[in-house]
């Protein structure tokens, strides 16, 4: 994967969302899968909104601005999820797993990172569990 690029685009729309301009980014392998691009962006705060945007039969690598609730204050956590899910090709899943790392170098700033197979690794608690496991 050290032929694959990260967009400008990409990056640009990661600035838009540490600005609190967005509350999520979905990432995609370009058609010659020789860079990465953005899928979708979106500010909806419904996480399962965010679910649902991604594709069942396809890899992708989102950013999602966590902000929760720890005690008295507000937290908050940047994650990179990695959504391979389970019924793609196995070389698909390499790939997908080898790029997740020229994503995160690419980004700086991500706070953790989530992977997932199915669609229920993604559950709001677990998710939950691994931004404040960073702190």
């Amino acid at each position: 994967p050290t032929n694959i690029s990260v967009s400008n685009s990409c990056l640009e729309a990661f600035s838009a969302l540490k600005k609190r301009k967005l509350k999520y980014i979905i990432y995609k392998l370009n058609d010659s899968s020789d860079e990465i691009v953005v899928d979708k962006t979106s500010s909806d705060t419904n996480y399962d909104t965010f679910i649902k945007d991604l594709p069942e039969t396809e890899c992708r690598w989102a950013v999602y601005n966590l902000e929760y609730e720890e005690g008295e204050r507000m937290g908050n956590a940047i994650l990179l999820i990695v959504w391979s899910p389970e019924v793609i090709s196995t070389r698909n899943k390499m790939l997908c797993a080898s790029s997740a790392g020229v994503v995160r170098n690419a980004l700086g700033g991500i706070d953790a990172t989530v992977r997932a197979f199915y669609i229920d690794e993604l559950d709001y608690g677990i998710v939950l569990d691994a931004a404040r496991s960073m702190n």
